[in-house]
């Protein structure tokens, strides 16, 4: 008995497929045409389609099967008219599992049909959505709901979402009696085979194809569930390669898809054994200091660092510590928290390899002004590298308290650079003044806040006669 399995919009949704467009029914029946020429015509049409409209990237998602047979035949005009609709179908579409998001499915159990209808976007609070999520992935694994409770905190609710509806696709997929109708446009894509024909346009004499092809790979592993699958594909070797002798927007998306990537861990091994680091560095040099760019190569060298193998690389690249002591310095929040893990993370696992080499590139003035203008992330990791710098790896005594201000003193009496020791002390003045003034503006608050029948002052005088 056949069933059937939908991603469905929700019926108050127009963008449905009942109210596609004529342009959108007119493009699918033209892409479906043995002509070549229509459809290359037909491509460039849904590309334009797509360009901004999310309704028309889930009306034409039938389109991708026959786009991703265009990406096999011996044409460039084919192969990058496919492409580019194919990269447009893929943007944003993610978004689309926290807003409209149903899923219906009816399957067979001993000759009856019990028809499920699970619309996720109808559970609240957020911790059922979650868990009724999750619940549709252990159905995947193990063909019963019983949910996997240990996982509840491990993701973002909205990637769970994804997760649970392919998964459910997947386990789909395995039935030969289900048909299956994805809208997830990412996941139906690789589903579709196109990672094959995409990681070999990377290879490509073409640099226009090369960086269709890299952007491709970018907007694809943004998806939790394709990362392994891109990873297994082979992809992160070549990605690495674009990143060393790509063009400029190449290899800026191929630091960036490889940043997707590492955001799986299994891949962390793989993209360490590319040796990536020096073109990383390389890229964080050229590019400004507040860029998305700086932010992700950032994040990139602090998830790989956590590795010895990550930790060499950088040290041994010419420039490779300065690069990201300068993020530090000058990079955005994000950027300089990402920053300051990193060296945080070196210093952690061994202090007396990478003390020096840290030290020594002037990390003292950006540690002291994100003590007090970093994030509060950035503020705390700061503070704990200040005194994981210091010359005596020991806590001190009571009788000479381990404050923040002594960490520094004694920083700054080590750093032979006369100009940085000025920079370093203008910074702890700076830092002291900083501290004052918010702990004066808590202490009117508190004023402000605190009215006289409030003071407790029975107790305050007990309390002064009892000394």
């Amino acid at each position: 008995m056949e069933s059937e399995l939908h991603f469905l919009t929700t019926p108050s949704d127009p963008d449905t497929p009942r109210t596609a467009t004529t342009a959108v029914n007119r493009t699918l029946h033209l892409l479906q045409s043995d002509d070549p020429d229509s459809q290359i015509q037909a491509a460039k049409e849904i590309r334009r389609l797509t360009k901004t409209s999310q309704k028309c990237r889930r009306q034409l998602s039938p389109a991708v099967r026959p786009l991703v047979s265009m990406l096999r035949l011996d044409s460039l005009d084919s192969n990058e008219a496919a492409l580019l609709a194919l990269l447009n179908l893929a943007v944003k579409d993610e978004n689309m599992a926290e807003d409209h998001v149903a899923v219906s499915f009816s399957y067979c159990i001993k000759d009856q049909t019990t028809c499920l209808v699970l619309k996720i976007l109808n559970i609240h609070p957020a911790s059922q959505k979650r868990e009724f999520s999750l619940t549709l992935m252990s159905f995947k694994l193990t063909g019963s709901f019983s949910p996997f409770s240990d996982m509840m905190e491990i993701k973002p609710l909205a990637e769970i979402m994804i997760e649970a509806c392919c998964s459910v696709v997947q386990w789909c997929m395995g039935s030969c009696c289900i048909h299956v109708t994805p809208t997830i446009n990412k996941v139906n894509i690789v589903a579709s085979g196109a990672l094959e024909p995409i990681i070999s346009f990377l290879q490509s004499q073409n640099s226009n194809m090369q960086e269709y092809a890299t952007a491709s790979l970018l907007t694809l592993s943004a998806s939790t569930i394709n990362k392994p699958t891109i990873s297994a594909a082979g992809a992160i070797p070549l990605l690495v390669e674009i990143l060393r002798h790509g063009s400029p927007q190449a290899r800026v998306d191929a630091v960036l898809a490889l940043y997707n990537l590492s955001t799986y861990s299994d891949n962390i091994s793989i993209i360490l054994e590319a040796k990536p680091i020096p073109s990383i560095v390389d890229l964080l040099k050229t590019c400004k200091k507040s860029s998305k760019t700086t932010e992700k190569c950032s994040a990139l060298i602090e998830s790989l660092v956590a590795f010895d193998e990550g930790r060499t690389a950088l040290t041994s690249e010419e420039g490779g510590v300065l690069a990201v002591v300068e993020v530090l310095e000058n990079g955005s929040l994000q950027s300089r928290e990402h920053a300051v893990g990193a060296l945080l993370t070196m210093c952690q696992s061994d202090r007396c390899k990478y003390r020096e080499p840290i030290l020594r590139e002037g990390v003292i003035p950006g540690l002291l002004e994100l003590t007090v203008q970093g994030t509060p992330k950035s503020q705390s990791k700061a503070q704990t590298l200040l005194r994981l710098l210091r010359d005596s790896p020991h806590p001190r005594s009571e009788l000479q308290p381990d404050t923040l201000e002594n960490i520094v003193c004694n920083l700054i009496s080590q750093i032979d650079s006369e100009d940085q020791s000025r920079k370093a002390k203008k910074m702890l003045a700076e830092m002291v003044q900083v501290s004052m003034e918010q702990s004066l503006r808590h202490l009117q608050q508190r004023a402000v806040v605190c009215t006289p029948t409030d003071l407790p002052i029975n107790n305050c005088t007990s309390e002064v006669s009892s000394k």
